[in-house]
């Protein structure tokens, strides 16, 4: 639940992330997947940074 709520808002923010869990990963082993490259320019993983750290004390996780 928490992955998907983080995902959830990160999308909100422009940010695309995937979250999983159970049944794709072990119960209580949730994760939020990126996916960056080196085409993003420096202020866009800036942005997704940012991005990161907002939700995450938002919800609690930082």
């Amino acid at each position: 639940k928490l992955a998907q709520q983080m995902s959830n808002k990160l999308l909100a923010k422009g940010i695309y992330v995937v979250g999983f869990s159970f049944p794709v990963v072990p119960k209580g082993a949730a994760r939020i997947r990126t996916q960056m490259s080196a085409a993003h320019t420096k202020e866009q993983l800036d942005h997704a940074i940012a991005a990161f750290i907002e939700v995450g004390k938002e919800l609690k996780v930082i």
